[in-house]
């Protein structure tokens, strides 16, 4: 057999309980003894006893700060927690999630229970909870009509948003009967087309709310196909109607602020509402002008007035260039000119011819030599100025 630790051995024992269903979310009938509050932590410490035996007891902060209630030593109460090991000590103890009172506390552990039941099925949830409408044209009330609270809320929606109808319905909200008039109260007020429901009353003790802590209305209120604002008037308990409507308000009179917004808040929110369409629309204006300044002039700069203006500027141009052009040209052929006209002059018969020299013909033939002359032959003579005929008389 393997040898084990003090620690193995413990967290074993404390395994083997937390598997042990029985031992898990169960309720045990006791008397305080040896109660202490941690003062730092805020937890709390104690035994729980009777005749014959007695079992420690600790409550975490979290759980000992929703007691509506201070305990104390010799009070008989009843506990609901779990059984576990403390396995530093190696001692097992109950492990408290909530105490009632014992005897008159009987209601308030059914109600616990029933919360429990409810919460299990979902009825609870947040993610159940529908949004309220922005701006119902219809508002349903199912409470006692001779009660303060239907007039309480007929004050506030005709103060605040008169622009909807109001939709009543009377129903007991105390007594034998009260949640069976409720539950049909909340059906009526759906049918009717009621776009939210509120579902509530004044005021009272917990024996007065105890129809808002039933089964039936928690069903009811959950089943509703349009939102439920639960307004059961208490300030510091929560009514299992509360958890399971879609938004709980203190007062009937805080339930109709709820459901209707205030007509001076829409009034404002038109105004704002008009400024930002007003300054959005001006600013698409001055983006529309702008951009039609922008085609206008690309289209002023297309237009036939504005192309013929542009190629008369640019023929104008063209004009001008090839005038100089031209010029240039011209000034390029009398330069050349002047240079052929030089050299050529430089080349010329007659420049020799002015220097002393002259050109001999016979007929229209420049003689070079007197090979072709024969004496008595007439010639013609040209100087570089004039020219003279002569007769040959002699030849070598």
């Amino acid at each position: 057999m393997p040898v084990i630790t003090v620690s193995q051995i413990n967290k074993y024992i404390g395994f083997i309980l937390k598997g042990d269903k029985n031992l898990q979310g169960i309720m045990i009938r006791g008397e305080i003894s040896n109660f202490v509050r941690h003062y730092r932590s805020g937890h709390v410490y104690f035994t729980l006893k009777d005749e014959e035996s007695a079992v420690k007891a600790v409550m975490f902060a979290q759980s000992a700060a929703r007691l509506k209630f201070e305990p104390e030593d010799g009070m008989s109460v009843i506990v609901s927690g779990s059984v576990g090991v403390y396995e530093r000590d190696g001692v097992y103890q109950i492990y408290v999630n909530d105490i009632v009172p014992d005897g008159a506390g009987a209601a308030n552990v059914a109600l616990e229970q029933l919360k429990k039941k409810l919460a299990k099925e979902g009825i609870f949830d947040q993610a159940h909870k529908r949004p309220l409408p922005g701006m119902p044209r219809k508002i349903g009330v199912v409470t006692s009509l001779s009660g303060a609270a239907v007039r309480d809320v007929i004050n506030v929606l005709t103060r605040r948003y008169p622009l909807c109808e109001l939709y009543a319905v009377n129903a007991l909200v105390q007594g034998e009967g009260a949640p069976e008039s409720v539950c049909r109260g909340i059906l009526r007020a759906e049918a009717a087309g009621c776009e939210v429901i509120i579902v509530g009353r004044g005021g009272g003790s917990s024996e007065d709310l105890s129809a808002f802590n039933t089964e039936k209305v928690a069903y009811a209120v959950y089943n509703c196909k349009v939102p439920v604002i639960s307004a059961v008037g208490h300030e510091t308990d929560f009514t299992i109607a509360d958890l399971a409507a879609d938004m709980r308000a203190p007062t009937p009179s805080a339930a109709a602020e709820l459901a209707a917004p205030s007509v001076q808040n829409l009034y404002d929110r038109i105004d704002m509402l008009e400024r930002r369409c007003e300054k959005s629309v001006l600013a698409q204006f001055d983006k529309a002008v702008d951009r039609f300044t922008a085609l206008n002039a690309r289209l002023a700069a297309q237009s036939p007035e504005n192309r013929l203006k542009l190629g008369g500027t640019k023929l104008g141009e063209l004009d001008s260039r090839i005038e100089l052009a031209f010029a240039r040209y011209i000034e390029r052929q009398y330069a050349r000119l002047g240079e052929s006209a030089a050299r050529l002059d430089s080349l010329s018969p007659l420049k020799v011819l002015s220097r002393g020299y002259s050109l001999v013909y016979s007929g229209e033939h420049l003689l070079s030599g007197t090979e072709k002359l024969n004496v008595g032959d007439e010639v013609e003579i040209r100087f570089g100025t004039g020219g003279a005929k002569a007769e040959i008389t002699e030849k070598w």
